[in-house]
């Protein structure tokens, strides 16, 4: 999951613990001891949601059916998919909600700011609009590739777009499956 997705499962909760859900990946370590118990609990919120994530069979299947030389950063990809698939899916089941949520991040994201590992992205985030964005395939796949071009070696994001473009409706489908299962375990209700 990324921005978008954490966001959404983490929107019953106040300010601070939505925050912490948007700045988990910036955050290194175990001592969240730095953090108001709001943003900290927000940040393991976000690192639960990674976990399940990451070995739900849907997840693993669609790793498993990436071309071998891309494998290793299928993760990545597939990430920025899930919050494609939501952007698109939201913007004709619950258009306002989403509309709610993303001024939300956003509003947090210009007063807050984020941490170091973030802080060059996030403000290109807002003001390019990358939550609404990622409603359009063709905006998520050049992201995609964008990633993979501040990585070191070949850019093997950008080699894995043509399969997610081959791929879409078992990744669609596998999205169904996979959103439906960490609502249940992990949608807040409030914090």
């Amino acid at each position: 999951m990324n921005f978008l997705a954490h966001a959404w499962l983490a929107r019953a909760g106040d300010d601070d613990f939505l925050l912490g859900n948007l700045i988990a990946d910036g955050v290194k370590g175990r001592d969240l001891g730095q953090w108001p118990e709001a943003v900290a609990a927000g940040i393991q919120h976000h690192r639960r949601v990674d976990a399940f994530v990451d070995r739900h069979p849907s997840v693993l299947a669609a790793r498993r059916r990436a071309p071998a030389a891309s494998r290793r950063v299928a993760g990545i990809a597939l990430d920025l998919m899930w919050d494609h698939f939501l952007a698109r899916d939201l913007a004709t089941s619950d258009p306002h909600e989403r509309e709610v949520v993303i001024e939300r991040c956003y509003r947090l994201f210009e007063y807050h700011g984020a941490p170091q590992r973030l802080a060059t992205m996030v403000p290109v985030l807002v003001r390019e609009d990358w939550l609404r964005r990622y409603a359009s395939l063709a905006f998520t796949c050049r992201a995609i590739a964008g990633i993979g071009s501040r990585l070191s070696g070949p850019n093997r994001l950008a080699e894995l777009v043509p399969h997610l473009r081959d791929d879409y409706r078992q990744l669609d489908d596998d999205f169904a499956t996979l959103w439906r299962d960490t609502r249940a375990e992990l949608e807040t209700s409030g914090s």
